[in-house]
């Protein structure tokens, strides 16, 4: 029913084989999209994803709930609250 397909890594460049074993499990998995990328750049992508620690931009905010500095994973914008993570885990906890 499937046949070894040959497509390109759109990272780069090189051709790898979408073999008919690969393609029956993304069948039966439901996965309509054929891989983009070859096996290298694949685990490449998979191990750079978080291999930094985590590390990411820390913004710094006042805190709207209880006024005191914290920091925070994105960039605060104008107009909506920020809060700590203490006010914030109770406004979660009371919404419930």
């Amino acid at each position: 029913m499937f046949t070894d397909k040959s497509l390109s890594c759109v990272d780069c460049g090189s051709s790898f084989i979408f073999t008919a074993n690969e393609q029956a499990f993304y069948s039966q998995k439901g996965f309509s999209n054929e891989p983009k990328r070859c096996k290298n750049c694949r685990d490449k992508r998979k191990t750079s994803s978080f291999s930094d620690g985590g590390s990411r931009s820390l913004y710094s905010v006042t805190c709207d709930g209880c006024g005191k500095p914290a920091q925070v994973p994105f960039n605060p914008t104008n107009g909506k609250p920020v809060y700590c993570r203490e006010c914030f885990s109770g406004r979660r906890a009371s919404a419930r």
